[in-house]
Formats: C-alpha cells, structure tokens, sequence
C-alpha cells in the first residue's frame, strides 16, 4: 500500500511541477524565440515545454534557445524550420510575410472587435486555413501549430498632440517597418509612414524623425519610449498582434499519434498562456504610462466607426496585391462574423 501511495504522489508531482522520467528523452524539439525572457512568447514557451514534457513522461524534451542563438530573422528562422534545423519557431505576421505574404491578414486594421472575439478566431477553423496555405506553399515542410498573441493590441502612440478622430493623423511622421500594408494603413489615415529598424526608434521619437508609432503599450513601456517623448496613446485598438507558431512538419508527422495530439495540446496550452499574459502585463505598463504623465485617450463607438471608414481602402489594396490576399481575407472575416455571432449568444445567454 505504502508503495503505491509513493507512486502515485510521485506522478501528481510529477504532472504538477513539470518533473520528467529519469529516462533519456525519445524524442527533442528544439524551439526558438527571437525575444527574451520578459516577452509573451517566453512565457508561452514555458507553459509548452512544461505540458508536453510532463504529459509525455518524459519521451518529448523541449530545448528552449531565446534570443538570436540558432537563428536572427524571420527568413533564417523559418529556412531552419523547412530544413529541420529548427523544430519551433514564433513569428509576428511581419516576421513570417516574406515567405507567406497572406499571414499580413492579421495585422488589417479594425476586423476583430476586442479579446474575446480575435481568440474565438485564432482559436478555429481560420488557423487551419492558413496551416492548409502555408503547409502547400512549403513543399509541406513548416506547419502552422497556433496562433496566439504577443503584445496584446496595436494602437496608434505619438509625441505630438492626443489623436482622437483620424484627421488627427494629418502629418504625422508614423514609423512603420518597411513593408507594404503598414505604409498604405498609416496613409490611409492621412499620416506619413516612415520605415525605421525598431532599435532606431528610441532616438527616431527624440530627434523628430518620427513622431508616432503603431505599437502595444508593453512594448512602448519596455522599450521606455515616453522618455523619448512619447506621451499620447489611443486605445483604437486596431490591430491584434497575432503570434505565429510554426513547427517542422518532419518532426511533428516522425512522431507516433500519441506523441502528436501531447503536442498538439501543448500547442493549446501555450496559446491560451500567451492569450492571458498580454492582458496581466499591460495593466502595470498602462498605470505607469499615466503615472508619467502620458495621455490615455479611449476613442467613443462612433471615432472607432470613423477610423475604420478611413482604414477601409486597405482592405481593397490587400486583396488586390497579396498573393492569395482575397482568399485569407475572405476567411477571416468569415470567421470574424461566425465568433461576432457565437460570442454574442453567450453574452446575450449570460446576461439573462
């Protein structure tokens, strides 16, 4: 008796703690994050290596490289995923546009309301879609796993003055990262778009080289951007900063079904993991961001109305210019409308 009661304490331990078998692992996974130890994808992983370790009994050991160790972009990154060098890779939409340019659907302005419908999307038949896309555009060599969220939401931030319609944008030297669809969206709002490297920002907002951004406001307080002059944000919200989890469809497919569906709700774990750490985080940097003097400006139903009205000729200019743009895009919004439709019966369920 005494004996089995030993056992079972040691495997609660065991699924509680992440403890693995004293057994040499089957299989490793490898999987990187070009971020650090603070960010949303850390703690994402995290929750990753210590479901799957744990609820594989020790057969599947996760290796985490944080930082530039294994490889320095989105491009390198993901060639590691297509070769096998790499197991696991997150990428921004940004990050990941080179090679699947149609991922970008994620960062139009103003499609997905607030956190619970972008997760009830990112959390169904829309990832698949775009898992089918990128899985074919591969040569079946890099697998979508998940999309989960790093930063919470975009929203516009400037040195200038407090932005509450979009003709507040009017001139406004917006940096943006060089690509396409950032550049047309800040245009489309009348402003500037200005391509800086992101370690150039800090002194950019000091020097009047830019004067605004499109950022979440962990990111804006990491980064200390305030000290530079950064002091109004509005919260128009108009982007979710959607984390794309890829995996080697080698090693994921090499795997028995068993070790599969472990990684599978791995997968999930860290999703749901990188769902709820934006929110906790933003609450300090939103305090500390006013403690300091910034401006905080919530935009009323109809301003949120208006900006979407201006934003709208980027939707035409994604489908008309992405590669398989009208396609994705016909997907979300599909799946915007579907969660827009299940949330607001569980709201309406709720509230009687």
């Amino acid at each position: 008796m005494l004996k089995q009661t030993l056992k079972s304490v040691a495997l609660a331990a065991m699924l509680a703690g992440g403890a693995v078998s004293a057994y040499a692992a089957d299989i490793t996974i490898r999987a990187t994050a070009n971020s650090n130890e603070n960010d949303e994808d850390y703690d994402g992983l995290v929750v990753f290596k210590n479901y799957v370790e744990s609820a594989s009994n020790g057969a599947i050991e996760v290796e985490l490289f944080i930082g530039t160790q294994l490889c320095s972009n989105g491009a390198e990154c993901l060639q590691g995923v297509s070769d096998g060098s790499i197991d696991v890779y997150i990428s921004t939409s940004g990050g990941a546009s080179g090679l699947f340019p149609y991922v970008q659907v994620l960062d139009l302005p103003y499609l997905m309301a607030d956190d619970r419908i972008a997760e009830h999307v990112l959390s169904g038949d829309f990832t698949r879609s775009v898992r089918d896309m990128a899985l074919e555009d591969s040569g079946d060599t890099i697998r979508l796993m998940t999309i989960g969220n790093t930063g919470g939401w975009r929203n516009f931030a400037n040195t200038k003055r407090r932005v509450a319609n979009p003709s507040d944008m009017e001139g406004l030297k917006i940096r943006t990262v060089v690509a396409d669809l950032p550049q047309e969206l800040v245009k489309a709002l009348g402003a500037s778009p200005t391509p800086i490297p992101w370690p150039e920002l800090f002194t950019s907002f000091q020097t009047g080289v830019v004067e605004g951004s499109k950022n979440g406001i962990t990111d804006i307080m990491g980064m200390k951007f305030p000290d530079a002059g950064l002091q109004y944000v509005t919260l128009d919200g108009h982007a979710y900063m959607g984390a794309l989890w890829w995996m080697s469809n080698e090693k994921f497919m090499s795997m028995d079904e068993g070790m599969r569906r472990v990684v599978v709700d791995g997968f999930y774990a860290l999703q749901q993991a990188t769902f709820a750490s934006p929110k906790r985080k933003s609450i300090q940097a939103y305090e500390d961001f006013v403690a300091g003097g910034g401006d905080l400006y919530v935009p009323s139903p109809d301003q949120k109305a208006a900006f979407k009205d201006a934003a709208s000729p980027v939707y035409d200019w994604f489908k008309d210019n992405v590669t398989r743009g009208d396609a994705v895009f016909t997907a979300l919004t599909d799946a915007v409308a579907a969660a827009e439709a299940d949330v607001n019966a569980a709201r309406s369920a709720d509230l009687n």
